[in-house]
């Protein structure tokens, strides 16, 4: 009940709507029984009296209260799936909104596949509550209501009889409810499950073909997909099941009908057109009581939806933006690390205690072999995640105390693993700053050593790029995101192994733009090559979840260190 009454809210917004819809349900479902009490009372007259006239004016009222019924019917049908729509629109918004606000933190545990499926599949499952769920409940309720007058007003006796089977369908579909959520929650996680095996293997289908694992991934689609049918299968065959039990309460109920009401005609308490219009209100109640099943089957299904989209909707973000958060007039750049700690969770650790402080304009460069916290340092910066003690601060504001968009807007991140939209080249250079004029855009891109190749393509700047920048090279992915951030212009720049994907032509290249572009920025370096470490004017060399080792290049070099270790090792090939 908690889950229904929190999606009941989403419908506070459409009220009127929702109002007139049910305002005309009642009136179909008023016309639809005006029409059995037409034909019963043309049966008496016309068997009685031999009223024709009374025959042809029953038929005319049959025809105008049919016309009446559609166009009642027509506008409960528009209006309701007007709301569901839009419910269903207010969610996937909810849902989306919700999602871009949550931390690395929240999405490093989460399965992409996972969060779309609650974005469609339980979303839609919602929808049918609103849709078919709500309205056929108080139609159900309605049509019950309306058939009871009908026939009490014309024998009690014979009514009560003909209403016994209605407690015990509403008892059986209780039952049957329950049965029904428990199997809806896994048919939506497997669901879940099979969205994220499709993902997966639509992201990684170049992997996938090099090492010719179409067969196992085909097996592994097939097993998930096989879950889920089985599941869907074990719902129809509950609900298959009580549909049979509805059909032998609804015989017995005519039986019991046809029984008790011919003795009441041969008594004369009933004539031959009330008792069929008994029959004829018990045929027009069974179809809605037959669907109870397929009623309480949305509801159990839009329940389980409701707990997974709440899932998410519930989830609260570890960053979270103070109340009294604060923006600079302008940025300078000085940036202290203050005893700073970090662990994803209670056993990882991944900083320990780290202090140090960079001057503005400085260049930084953090060195250490892999997993040992150098994008971590970086991460925390921006608020990708919080620190879990200590503090950072930038010109003396620690960093929590920020707008959150203010504090992305000062600090850009080329990062290792680039990201491309799919929309044109113009489009992903200006993601971040969307008001760049043209003439910006290009300054970038030349800056960035991107602009003559961009000019070489058939539509210029215009030039589509395919999904997550399939149509580029690495390099050019790397060129193309290194000219994003600076057109941003951040008071912080952090350079995440943003040559690492690069040749050493086009490496050369970049390294004559960077070596201008870090003039006047506190800049960190995140590489393992010692031609991009050279621009830098201090070195942080991290292990085992500490600083270990600081001081210029030459200075490190020249010592027994980590970093003359890391040079031999991994970086003995280039040249400091």
């Amino acid at each position: 009940m908690n889950i229904l009454l929190r999606l009941s809210r989403y419908l506070r917004n459409y009220w009127r709507q929702l109002t007139v819809a049910f305002l005309c349900l009642v009136a179909s479902t008023f016309f639809s029984l005006v029409i059995p009490r037409l034909l019963g009372e043309s049966i008496d007259r016309v068997l009685a009296k031999g009223d024709y006239q009374f025959l042809i004016m029953t038929a005319l009222g049959i025809v105008l209260a049919s016309i009446l019924r559609g166009i009642f019917s027509y506008w409960q049908s528009y209006l309701s799936e007007l709301v569901s729509q839009r419910v269903a629109y207010d969610l996937r918004n909810a849902l989306y909104n919700h999602l871009q606000h949550l931390s690395f933190a929240f999405h490093d545990r989460q399965q992409t596949g996972q969060l779309m499926s609650r974005a469609t599949a339980d979303v839609e499952g919602v929808r049918w509550l609103v849709s078919w769920g709500v309205v056929r409940s108080v139609y159900l309720l309605v049509i019950i209501i309306l058939v009871t007058l009908f026939l009490l007003s014309m024998n009690w006796g014979l009514a009560l009889a003909s209403l016994a089977f209605v407690p015990l369908v509403a008892s059986r579909a209780i039952i049957v409810s329950t049965r029904l959520r428990e199997i809806w929650q896994r048919i939506q996680e497997k669901t879940g499950d099979l969205t994220t095996a499709l993902q997966e293997n639509l992201s990684g289908m170049r992997v996938v073909k090099a090492y010719a694992r179409e067969g196992h991934e085909s097996q592994k689609f097939a097993q998930k997909a096989g879950e889920v049918a089985n599941e869907t299968l074990l719902a129809n065959r509950v609900q298959a099941s009580n549909a049979p039990l509805m059909n032998l309460i609804f015989t017995l109920s005519m039986g019991l009908i046809l029984w008790y009401g011919g003795r009441e005609v041969m008594a004369g308490r009933l004539t031959p057109g009330e008792l069929t219009q008994f029959i004829f209100y018990l045929t027009v109640l069974a179809m809605p009581v037959r669907m109870t099943g397929f009623i309480v089957n949305v509801y159990s299904r839009a329940i389980s939806s409701g707990q997974r989209i709440f899932e998410i909707l519930d989830a609260q973000s570890p960053v979270k933006e103070s109340p009294e958060a604060i923006e600079l007039p302008s940025m300078k750049g000085y940036l202290r690390f203050e005893n700073v700690s970090f662990n994803y969770d209670s056993v990882s650790p991944i900083l320990h205690n780290v202090s140090f402080e960079v001057e503005p304009t400085q260049v930084i460069a953090l060195l250490g072999a892999t997993g040992s916290g150098k994008s971590t340092i970086v991460h925390l910066i921006p608020r990708f995640y919080d620190v879990s003690s200590g503090r950072i601060t930038i010109d003396g504001v620690d960093v929590r105390d920020f707008k959150l968009t203010f504090l992305r807007r000062n600090v850009g991140i080329v990062q290792q693993d680039v990201f491309l939209f799919s929309a044109t080249i113009r489009e992903n250079l200006a993601y971040g700053a969307t008001n760049a004029s043209q003439e910006e855009i290009i300054a970038a891109a030349k800056a960035a050593r991107l602009h003559d190749f961009i000019q070489g393509l058939p539509d210029g700047y215009e030039t589509w790029v395919g999904e997550r920048g399939i149509t580029l090279s690495g390099g050019q992915k790397q060129r193309l995101a290194i000219a994003r951030t600076l057109l941003v212009n951040p008071r912080i720049l952090i350079l995440d192994d943003s040559t690492s994907s690069v040749d050493i032509e086009t490496e050369n290249l970049i390294q004559e733009a960077l070596a201008e572009l870090v003039k006047g920025r506190t800049t960190f370096i995140i590489s393992q090559r010692l031609s991009t470490v050279r621009l830098a004017g201090h070195i942080l060399v991290l292990k085992d979840d500490m600083i270990v080792e600081r001081g210029t290049p030459q200075e490190l070099l020249a010592r027994d260190s980590t970093f003359r270790e890391l040079y031999k090792l991994q970086l003995s090939s280039q040249s400091i």
